[in-house]
């Protein structure tokens, strides 16, 4: 059953409006009639199995069959903030972080980027990320699509995030301290973060900001792993002692 995403504004007395590229989608893509079924989710976590109702040129209208609390969506949160790649792999990252569980993805500039976007070509790629992340929430069955947010600098990105936030800095030079170790220690609640590095890791002065702001560094293990799969890694090794993957799927 095809699924699409909706804001809470599109739902009214059991009617939902599909408005934008969404409504070329079901009528000219899927072909859609009168009386199909459709699944759509907002961002507050609810799924509602609908009929199709009416197709105009502008919107669709979806009568609510019923409501549920998705069972998608972990109950915690994971900000990733990643150190901005060469090339296309950041889109990458966005697909499959969208796939795993992420909630927020902040693309974060430091000492050792190699990429630098103007404003006109930032604006562009946040909302082909925004697309992606749309796509690969709809292909893995989201209750709702992770926010992707403008370039930021690592300093600003980790001071937005939310009070007593659980953050956690893989890093190579750590030799000490595992991430096994300090998973162990927390409880499945409230906001996490990620903080990844770019190609070519953190300079030193940025692993003492981030443990200013309250990170714990840590090690994934005995091998260098490559920026567009220590997020990945990150964020599994999260969910799954979290409680989150690993279980059968519900529904």
């Amino acid at each position: 059953m095809a699924r699409f995403f909706v804001e809470p504004s599109q739902v009214n007395n059991g009617i939902i409006t599909i408005l934008g590229t969404d409504v070329h989608h079901i009528s000219k893509v899927l072909r859609l009639k009168e009386g199909d079924l459709v699944e759509a989710a907002d961002s507050t976590g609810n799924v509602y199995r609908t009929e199709l109702q009416s197709v105009h040129v502008n919107s669709v209208e979806l009568k609510i069959l019923s409501t549920i609390l998705s069972p998608s969506e972990p109950e915690v949160e994971v900000y990733l903030l990643q150190g901005l790649p060469k090339g296309e792999k950041i889109d990458f990252i966005i697909q499959k972080c969208t796939e795993i569980g992420v909630k927020k993805i902040i693309p974060i500039t430091t000492e050792r980027s190699i990429i630098k976007l103007t404003p006109e070509k930032g604006e562009k790629r946040l909302k082909r990320w925004q697309r992606i992340a749309t796509e690969a929430a709809k292909q893995s069955g989201r209750g709702s699509v992770p926010e992707v947010y403008p370039v930021t600098e690592m300093g600003q990105a980790l001071a937005m995030l939310p009070p007593d936030t659980v953050i956690i800095m893989p890093w190579e030079g750590e030799q000490v301290v595992s991430i096994k170790e300090v998973l162990t220690t927390l409880k499945p609640e409230g906001t996490f973060a990620l903080v990844i590095g770019p190609e070519g890791g953190f300079a030193r002065e940025e692993v003492a900001l981030a443990q200013k702001a309250g990170a714990q560094v840590v090690s994934l293990g005995p091998r260098i792993l490559r920026t567009e799969t220590a997020g990945m890694v990150a964020l599994a090794l999260v969910l799954y002692e979290l409680g989150d993957l690993g279980g059968c799927q519900i529904g």
